[in-house]
């Protein structure tokens, strides 16, 4: 007896010491928020903020900046950002991003060591786009970043890929339906969901689509019509697991943006900034990073075949505010502006003849942008107005670069215009895509001209 008695107190210390390897060892702090008794606390582990300080601090900052002397543009070749800065401050930017970036392998990180303005590095393609879209972050989103503002350094961290971004996750075994019913991507213990149960993909519905997050009921009556409310527990869960990614990436707890004794409450400024992080970091992974997918070689891109992605983690890192609040960005006021600049000999204006249209892209780029993208919408514009008639597209590139990322880059842009034309309505069956004789467009070099799509109607 005494025997069993010993060996069921063993059993208990272990099983108790099993269930508290889940609860963090003391001391822990808290601060209170909210009035006492309501639960409006933030709880915090002082060793895991020690560490946090010490991965979110901000590099110095570089030397003084010089407006004097020549822009850029007129100096180096083929500047399409940036290019109306002085050359110092140019220089300046581009010593900053390499160690933002690119520490160890520096400036051929990006660039052809051999010729500076060629543009066949992807890696040139894509930091290019990701300044523009600094730029808008710190332009558009001030209701989000406010004067804190963001720079590459934000996300990289001295990295060449930041190292908090997602993919669609790959199809795992019974993820669809099965004997066990619709698993809805839950039970897989995702870390994108704090290894809950909670279904494993937050970021797909809410940061790259438009699903409702809100999904509670404003009154506890049932509605019909219009102000029915048709979300179930399923949606709530899918809701919840976004909460978790938020609460984890900022290293708070639910009560950082709402109010305990009221969900719905917009009492917590929190909340509002939280609400226009959402959409800014939907509008960024929807205009500028996925339409870059073409441009990455097949090792950078997720299982599905997607482009990594940005959520809440990739600059909070673990932290309510980003670097703890340092305001890196005012040391370089051109990050904080969209820059007008073009290159010299820029893209010609979009063409529209009767029966001909053609559309102008920007070096290594499949986007439509500024006056060419006015043109696609007079295209469409035509194409509603004229319903019989059906159209021919092709893709050209210029001579500049690697042929076989040219060629593919020539697809990519006839694809822009094809998919953009189908998403105006425009019948499948009145667009078709014609591959060009020669999709090199000129017969050396770099010409604005050459990088183009036509659009033939028949």
């Amino acid at each position: 007896m005494i025997r069993g008695a010993a060996c069921l107190r063993a059993f208990a210390a272990v099983a108790a010491g099993l269930v508290l390897t889940a609860c963090e060892r003391p001391p822990v702090a808290s601060v209170q928020t909210g009035f006492r008794g309501t639960g409006m606390e933030q709880v915090y582990n002082p060793r895991i903020v020690a560490k946090q300080v010490a991965l979110n601090a901000a590099p110095a900052a570089a030397g003084p900046l010089n407006d004097e002397g020549p822009k850029a543009k007129d100096v180096y070749k083929n500047v399409q950002v940036l290019g109306d800065l002085s050359v110092a401050n140019f220089n300046r930017h581009m010593a900053s991003i390499t160690q933002w970036v690119a520490p160890e392998a520096g400036c051929v990180y990006c660039h052809n060591a051999a010729d500076f303005a060629d543009d066949s590095k992807y890696t040139k393609i894509v930091a290019r786009r990701m300044v523009q879209m600094t730029q808008k972050v710190n332009s558009g989103w001030q209701p989000h970043v406010a004067a804190t503002g963001v720079t590459c350094y934000t996300c990289h961290r001295g990295n060449p890929v930041p190292q908090q971004v997602w993919y669609a996750p790959p199809e795992r075994r019974l993820a669809a339906n099965s004997i066990m019913g619709d698993l809805a991507g839950q039970n897989i213990a995702a870390r994108s969901v704090g290894y809950s149960s909670l279904p494993n993909d937050p970021f797909t519905p809410y940061l790259l689509d438009a699903k409702p997050i809100r999904v509670n009921g404003t009154d506890a009556l049932a509605k019909s019509g219009a102000a029915r409310n048709l979300n179930s527990t399923k949606q709530t869960e899918h809701t919840y697991g976004l909460m978790m990614h938020m609460s984890t990436s900022l290293g708070v707890n639910c009560t950082y943006c709402h109010n305990t004794r009221d969900l719905l409450s917009w009492e917590r400024p929190q909340r509002a900034t939280a609400w226009y992080g959402i959409r800014m970091v939907r509008e960024l992974n929807n205009d500028y990073i996925v339409p870059l997918t073409a441009n990455f070689p097949a090792n950078r891109l997720g299982p599905k075949g997607d482009v990594a992605k940005v959520n809440c983690s990739t600059c909070h890192q673990g932290v309510y505010k980003p670097l703890y609040g340092a305001q890196m960005a005012k040391d370089h006021p051109e990050l904080l502006s969209v820059s007008q600049s073009k290159p010299s000999g820029g893209l010609p204006p979009p063409l529209s003849e009767a029966m001909r249209s053609v559309l102008y892209f920007g070096v290594g780029s499949a986007v439509l942008e500024g006056e060419q993208a006015k043109g696609l919408a007079e295209l469409i514009n035509t194409m509603n107005s004229t319903p019989t008639v059906k159209v021919a597209i092709s893709g050209y590139h210029s001579a500049s670069g690697d042929l076989a990322f040219n060629q593919e880059l020539a697809k990519q842009r006839a694809f822009t215009v094809r998919d953009s034309l189908l998403s105006a309505g425009i019948a499948s069956e009145r667009v078709v895509l014609e591959k060009p004789v020669q999709a090199e467009a000129n017969l050396q070099g770099e010409d604005p001209a050459a990088r183009r799509v036509e659009v033939m109607a028949q």
